[in-house]
């Protein structure tokens, strides 16, 4: 690996294509910068067309030979793939945090339970199989192939770089498909470093291929006629444009979108246990995470109690640098998701919500370029305004009250999204009725922001298509193709019709 781990030293990075670092055609490059110091951390190959079909067509051509493998091989490649991961994941971590501001701890954790996806798909790589389908004429063979679809375009974000990608690349792969990412141009470098580990574990070049750059270095992926589906993880208007413009050529797409996430906290819930998963459903990774809980339903018999601690634990909350292990919570990961922050707040305050903490920049000593934002509590929030509808991406929480089960119910299904939902109670026979009730991909109880590579997570509603994680996912990197054989002697008259 590059020495990127060190954040003071400026590093430069090609694209990852066929086996080899490539500079972009054109030699342009665009800057990363540390959200930490606020300065450039690094250089990367801006991609354009040319790039992307550069990419595409090394991906193709090593298709065919990863097709052709067995699918006991594909899986084993997949593990060793991981074994390099984990070895490495202290310098990955180091490197995601160097980029997206994330606590180096988090950020390391992740990178250690990447592998766990690799080695669940690369199980699962062999277990892919078809049915015979028994019909009515008895001397026909009639049964199902799965095969893969070609080459993915896999579009991913900043956030959890690497571990975003796995989650779309361990299925595509474990399928028998190639693949070619385009990262985040916040976060390139952990992508890049993770497909070299990929060749060192085996995996034949051109298999994992890496094109980074920025919304046009996308939509040339997304327009590639040899791009077979798109798997794509990001905000709501992207994914619609990727949806549409997929779908103008028939390509397969999976879209895993924003959140708007209700956390409901019933009057005889666990407090202590609702205050813990309330600030960890919104503060955690400065709420820049899909599944944020950045509305928070509470009874109103709690609320004033619930707001309370609430504020004083945000008070505690230590800001600082993300890789010092005593800091509770980082930067944002860029300027402009800074400047987001800021004025969705504004608005909010704008628009009649109460300011109960933060709310705004929050530079720790030594860092006075650094892009940090106070945790933020907003109460006497209007369910239809701005800031309760849309999605901030940042460490700002929206408390509305509610009067019963229904109308929380209605509150949580009040927006456009439907990615996930908490529901905090002791009363086991609601927590099951308001968990069907949702519209939302998960629903924890009693608990928040849980995940594992074997239970399948996806949105409603506006919050996408498809679904990682699972047995489902690698379903959705396949294509079924029905095969018929009439295995007798007898010669049917084309012109005598069977019953």
């Amino acid at each position: 690996m590059q020495q990127a781990a060190d954040a003071q030293a400026r590093v430069t990075y090609g694209h990852w294509v066929g086996g080899a670092e490539r500079a972009a055609s054109s030699r342009a490059t665009f800057p990363s910068y540390n959200p930490t110091t606020g300065t450039v951390w690094g250089d990367f190959a801006l991609g354009d067309a040319a790039d992307v079909d550069s990419a595409v067509a090394a991906a193709k051509a090593a298709f065919g030979k990863w097709k052709a493998m067995s699918p006991t091989r594909r899986g084993r490649l997949l593990m060793r793939w991981a074994d390099a991961i984990h070895a490495n994941a202290e310098t990955i971590g180091r490197i995601e945090t160097s980029q997206n501001g994330k606590l180096l701890n988090e950020m390391v954790l992740q990178a250690r339970i990447v592998p766990d996806w690799l080695y669940y798909y690369g199980g699962l790589a062999d277990k892919v199989e078809g049915r015979v389908i028994p019909l009515d004429r008895t001397s026909v063979l009639n049964y199902t192939l799965r095969e893969p679809l070609g080459v993915v375009g896999v579009i991913m974000p900043w956030n959890s770089p690497l571990f975003l990608t796995i989650m779309a690349v361990a299925p595509a792969l474990a399928a028998g498909n190639t693949v070619v990412i385009k990262p985040s141009e916040v976060t390139p470098a952990s992508v890049i470093e993770a497909a070299r580990l990929a060749e060192e574990a085996g995996i034949p070049p051109g298999v994992v291929n890496v094109v980074t750059g920025d919304r046009a270095t996308g939509e040339a992926l997304v327009d590639h006629p040899d791009v077979a589906k798109v798997a794509f993880t990001g905000g709501v208007e992207a994914g619609r444009a990727i949806g549409t413009r997929a779908a103008a050529r028939f390509a397969h797409f999976t879209l895993e979108l924003g959140g708007k996430s209700a956390n409901i906290v019933f009057p005889d819930a666990d407090i202590r246990q609702a205050e813990a998963g309330l600030l960890a459903g919104i503060f955690a990774a400065a709420g820049q995470t899909c599944v944020a809980g950045s509305r928070a339903l509470v009874h109103r018999k709690v609320r004033d109690d619930l707001l309370e601690v609430l504020s004083k634990r945000a008070a505690g909350i230590k800001i600082g640098d993300p890789l010092d292990p005593s800091t509770q919570m980082g930067p944002v990961a860029s300027k402009g998701q800074l400047e987001k922050d800021e004025s969705m707040v504004n608005r909010a305050l704008a628009d009649g919500a109460e300011l109960i903490f933060g709310g705004k920049r929050a530079n720790p000593p030594g860092f006075p370029d650094g892009y940090f934002f106070s945790p933020t509590i907003l109460a006497n929030v209007a369910p239809d305004s701005f800031i309760a509808q849309n999605e901030v991406f940042g460490p700002v929480l929206s408390v509305i009250p509610f009067e019963d089960e229904e109308e929380a119910v209605a509150l949580a299904n009040g927006t456009p999204f439907g990615l996930a939902a908490g529901v905090w109670t002791l009363d086991i026979r609601r927590a099951h009725r308001v968990a069907r009730q949702l519209q939302a991909g998960t629903v924890w109880i009693n608990m928040y922001r849980a995940m594992s590579f074997n239970s399948p997570f996806g949105g409603y509603k506006s919050s996408g298509i498809g679904r990682q994680n699972g047995i489902e996912a690698i379903d959705q990197y396949l294509q079924t193709k029905s095969v018929w054989c009439e295995l007798s002697d007898d010669v049917q008259d084309p012109f005598v019709m069977r019953s």
